[in-house]
């Protein structure tokens, strides 16, 4: 009998709103759920602005969030103080989308890597630390010698790597990756994601993969969840999200994904997405419309939805 899979981060009704009550307001995150099992990658997708940062960071208490909660391991993480938040600390950890402004360019690499192992006391002696940070980075597909350079004289695809190597120092359970291949050339970008898959199978890890490159999330993720406006619109296993979309938005993002045969490139047609229905007034809410893969709609969307597939 195969045991159900553990919840390790739970988002309910989860909202922000920055500069409230501003003439800059605005609605970051929009009564937004959705769960993450152990041991899985869940994508989360859409354009820049549309909340995929913003819930990463309140997942990890970087933002406070306004409604809604945020469960890690069973427990809520606004209740978290003191040893808790510490033990917190070190179980989720980051891995940030600029890696050149994420790393202090006045430490060298081995000090930035160990900087967790410090501060958590992990390493009692000089030795195990030294030992630790070696580990690491050949963890990551770099060498000892490494260690005494500074950040600028890395490539950016290295200095990833380097982000990576001090996120895994505290043996943490779970990761956000912010766009950690966004601000790296296309042929360094498959490394990277084929280095995060071999730790996260290697490690045990869990991860929150956010991206706005819909393809390269489908490669590495498990489920995906697609954001528009700060309001998840679409979330399901990865291949039913990418091979058959049921929200309008998610198949313009798909449709805008470049083919890279010629014919089917200049064959393709791009799909364009009307946000006007997301601000029609009508209530719309998460159903299920195939098993796992749920779409926000109103009641009637929905059960067309519904019906489409059943004749599809």
């Amino acid at each position: 009998m195969t045991s159900e899979p553990k919840k390790i981060v739970e988002v309910k009704n989860v909202s922000l709103t920055f500069n409230k009550g501003k003439s800059n307001e605005v609605k970051a995150i929009d009564d937004v759920s959705f769960d993450i099992y152990e041991g899985e990658v869940f994508g989360l997708v859409g354009e820049s602005g549309s909340g995929k940062t913003t819930i990463g960071r309140s997942i990890l208490k970087l933002y406070n969030i306004d409604s809604g909660e945020i469960d890690f391991k069973g427990q809520s993480t606004a209740d978290l103080k003191g040893k808790q938040l510490y033990d917190f600390r070190k179980d989720a950890q980051m891995i940030f989308q600029d890696p050149q402004a994420s790393l202090n360019g006045r430490m060298t690499i081995s000090d930035i890597i160990a900087e967790g192992l410090d501060i958590h006391k992990l390493t009692p002696t000089k030795e195990e630390r030294q030992a630790r940070i070696e580990e690491l980075i050949e963890l990551v597909g770099l060498n000892k010698d490494h260690l005494l350079r500074y950040p600028h004289e890395f490539s950016g695809g290295q200095r990833q790597r380097i982000g990576i190597a001090r996120a895994l120092a505290v043996n943490p359970q779970f990761i956000v990756a912010d766009e950690p291949i966004s601000a790296l050339d296309v042929s360094i970008q498959a490394q990277i994601v084929n280095l995060m898959q071999k730790l996260q199978h290697g490690q045990g890890l869990t991860y929150l993969f956010i991206a706005h490159d819909l393809s390269m999330v489908k490669y590495i993720s498990d489920r995906i969840g697609v954001m528009h406006w700060g309001k998840l619109l679409e979330v399901g296993p990865a291949d039913k999200v990418y091979d058959h979309p049921i929200h309008p938005y998610t198949k313009s993002l798909l449709s805008a994904i470049p083919e890279p045969d010629p014919e089917k490139e200049r064959a393709r047609l791009l799909q364009v997405y009307d946000p006007s229905l997301e601000i029609d007034g009508q209530v719309r809410k998460m159903h299920e419309i195939t098993d796992g893969h749920l779409v926000l709609a109103t009641e009637d969307e929905a059960l067309a939805y519904k019906q489409y597939k059943t004749a599809n």
